[in-house]
């Protein structure tokens, strides 16, 4: 397929910001990295370069740590009081709201995807982040203990910071995946060295000028641009960080484990994910096709919790299949910064070779291209939302993570929930799963029955500050939002006193 990718023009406060020299936040300052170097940021709608960012390495680490260790232990952010803390916090999403369509449009450009949807989704996402979150600065309480031991005891808990956080973005959700982790630290009083993707810096750059904006103390968040093997690797095995926290691939995930090691740190990953969608014969159909459909497809299939294992019911397989086939035809290709845009290129060319990879491996294997299975044009890192059937669990497209826009369906024949069960949890993945059914029994028993960190019953992708997400399995460790993020940037202090 080949099409005209238009790129529409940017408004005047995402231009400006691209047209800055853009640096390194830490301890308070912009500063270019240590070695001088420098690397290039480009558009993968086009191939356009459209920044110049510095390429931090391990020097610039040490000295983001040592600025959130001063910050943590001796500097006015150590005194701050709760209710501070908190107001800080929602001033964050207060400003991001501000500047929320010049966010979308760096987003866009960066990532590639929708501005409709970086808008919609991202940007109010990680607004609405740091306004719940806000609120828990000032509900981290301990609590007293009955203890029986002889004599007369005070027992008490203390909630505490954890210390110096490392937190590893990936690319793509850059902004609310960085709200995600930067909320909840910032709220607990962790201080933190943030190191975004080196594909898609830009608006983590952009948000370190909001956090000045909004008066934190110097330090307290530091943000270091540069590579995963060498920025991320510095930060991961880091002696003087008390825990990281990273978003990615199963693969990095446990590289990230074995460096954290060295001095025993705290890690939280939310990891890949091989999602089933199951749709059962009594399901609204309507509702199902384009809510499947939509797990796929929206963000250019580059979700951890994509829909990418679409089980139909063998008496509505056809239909599914015509269905999500006649959705994907109908979305809209080009590039992120056109507000009628529903699906924009993939995020860089190395993902661009991993997604056609798993098509042509899918094709060899005997998958069935129902729609698309294609690239599309000559410039642009674009790839056609794809349709396999006759698909089975031994394919590759079936087993691994792509992480494209492509959904691999397979029929079932058996009415019991356990056999469903058995094949939904057939892989080493736990990330998300999704029932459509209207049927409440069958619903709730699947729920239980399914090895995964979230469950969504009619509807896929679902997602709300207050709503605890992670994994099961190779999925990851911990959860991001709800209350269960602040154990991971607290921890528990027992007090015992004589009385």
């Amino acid at each position: 397929m080949n099409i005209a990718i238009r790129k529409p023009s940017l408004g005047s406060a995402a231009t400006a910001f691209l047209a800055k020299r853009h640096k390194l936040l830490i301890d308070g300052e912009w500063v270019d990295a240590r070695s001088g170097k420098t690397f290039t940021v480009e558009d993968p709608a086009t191939e356009e370069k459209i920044a110049e960012v510095p390429a931090g390495d391990k020097a610039d680490i040490d000295l983001a740590v040592a600025a959130a260790r001063r910050a943590f232990e001796t500097g006015p952010w150590s005194r701050i009081s709760p209710a501070e803390r908190s107001r800080l916090v929602w001033r964050l999403g207060d400003l991001l709201e501000q500047h929320a369509d010049e966010f979308a449009e760096l987003e866009a450009l960066d990532n590639g995807k929708p501005v409709t949807n970086a808008r919609r989704g991202d940007v109010q996402g990680s607004i609405d982040m740091f306004r719940y979150m806000a609120g828990w600065a000032t509900r981290l309480n301990g609590e007293t203990i009955p203890v029986s031991s002889a004599g007369n005891w005070h027992a008490y808990t203390l909630r505490e910071p954890v210390g110096v956080v490392g937190q590893i973005i990936p690319w793509n959700f850059p902004l609310m995946m960085a709200a995600w982790k930067l909320a909840p630290a910032l709220a607990s009083g962790c201080t933190i060295v943030l190191k975004p993707a080196e594909q898609t810096p830009l608006s983590a750059l952009r948000f370190g000028e909001l956090i000045q904006e909004a008066g934190f103390p110097a330090g307290v968040v530091n943000i270091v641009t540069g590579f995963g093997e060498t920025a991320g690797a510095a930060l991961a095995e880091h002696p003087d960080v008390d825990k990281v926290a990273f978003t990615g691939s199963t693969e990095v995930g446990k590289i990230i484990v074995r460096a954290a090691a060295g001095n025993l740190k705290r890690v939280s990953l939310e990891l890949g994910g091989k999602s089933p969608a199951i749709v059962f014969p009594d399901a609204d159909l309507d509702l199902a096709i384009a809510g499947t459909a939509d797990a796929i497809f929206y963000n250019q299939g580059q979700c951890c919790t994509a829909g990418s294992r679409l089980f139909a019911h063998k008496s509505i397989y056809d239909r599914v299949v015509a269905g999500v086939s006649e959705a994907a035809g109908k979305l809209k290709v080009g590039h992120g910064l056109d507000p009628s845009v529903n699906l924009g290129p993939l995020v860089s060319k190395e993902q661009h070779q991993r997604v056609t990879g798993f098509l042509q491996s899918g094709r060899e294997e005997g998958a069935e291209v129902v729609t698309g299975g294609s690239t599309i044009g000559n410039q642009g890192y674009f790839v056609e939302p794809t349709v396999l059937a006759q698909t089975n669990r031994d394919m590759r497209v079936v087993r691994e993570e792509i992480f494209g826009p492509v959904v691999c369906v397979q029929s079932y024949d058996d009415d019991d929930l356990d056999a469903v069960a058995r094949f939904a949890n057939d892989t080493e993945y736990g990330l998300q799963a999704s029932v459509w059914t209207r049927n409440l029994k069958v619903a709730h028993m699947m729920a239980r029955k399914i090895r995964a960190g979230t469950i969504c019953i009619n509807t896929h992708n679902y997602g709300d500050p207050a709503w605890p997400f992670g994994g099961y399995k190779q999925s990851g460790w911990g959860r991001e939002m709800g209350k269960e993020v602040m154990e991971h940037y607290t921890e528990t202090k027992a007090v015992a006193a004589r009385l």
